[in-house]
Parts: C-alpha cells; structure tokens; sequence
C-alpha cells in the first residue's frame, strides 16, 4: 500500500511536469516591447500594487467646513 508521503510527492511531480508541458507550445523569443503604443500599457505591478488617483492642489486644501444641515439633531443656533 502506499504511503501518504508516497502520494504526496507523487502528485506533486506529476503536477509539476504537467505545468512544465504547458509551455511547450510557445514559440519565438521572449521580448520586452518597446515600440510607443506598449509604453502606456499597464505593467503587472500596476495591476498588483494601482496607485492612488492623482489629487490636486485643491483636493489636498483643507476640508470645507461643515455647513448647517450637517449638525446634529436638537442643535440649536
């Protein structure tokens, strides 16, 4: 009877000749495009970590205050 161990390192080989076959179609050399329409391509970290939308001088200004519609119920003037 086999091992847990046995299996384990079974399946994991097989798993890993199975993703190394999965690339032997691919044909031609790998590159880095640099022709200018795949320079404003998004890149993986660009995927991974998306920056924070750009703010303006006037996003960045201090909060407006508060107007009155925003106090509390029962507040008096």
């Amino acid at each position: 009877m086999l091992k847990v161990r046995q299996i384990l390192v079974s399946a994991l080989g097989l798993a890993l000749i199975g993703v190394g076959l999965t690339a032997c179609g691919q044909r031609g050399a790998l590159y880095l495009p640099t022709d200018p329409v795949a320079k404003d391509r998004t890149t993986l970290p660009g995927l991974l970590l998306p920056t924070p939308p750009a703010t303006t001088s006037q996003d960045a200004a201090a909060p407006k205050p508060a107007t009155s519609s925003s106090a509390p119920a029962g507040a008096s003037k």
